[in-house]
């Protein structure tokens, strides 16, 4: 099983980064999902991962998705990103909580069919 480059722990085989990608690649503007909610997604069709290797697939791979709309069950972005993902999730149009440092997830929660 080959491993993303870089990852620490259990490896992500490609299989499983493609189908995470794929998730992410549809999540519209003004929505979010959660990494639990990827994985969740993920894993009804693959029967594996969890919200942990859903980061470790976007921090190594997520540049050509819309990685801002993946946010912690807080509804908070990447701390090493956060700047950027508001700003993207603002333009967006995504809900956001009342002082804007995080996705309301009630509000924008995108749930695939």
């Amino acid at each position: 099983m080959p491993a993303v480059p870089g990852v620490v722990g259990r490896p992500v085989d490609e299989e499983y980064m493609e189908a995470v990608l794929d998730v992410v690649g549809e999540i519209p503007a003004g929505r979010a999902m959660t990494y639990g909610g990827v994985a969740e997604v993920v894993g009804q069709v693959l029967g594996r991962g969890g919200p942990r290797q859903v980061g470790q697939v976007l921090s190594r791979a997520g540049s050509g998705v819309p990685w801002w709309r993946v946010v912690n069950a807080a509804g908070a972005p990447p701390r090493h990103h956060h700047a950027s993902a508001i700003e993207r999730l603002r333009a967006d149009g995504c809900p956001l909580v009342a002082d804007g440092t995080r996705v309301d997830l009630r509000a924008a929660v995108h749930r695939p069919v």
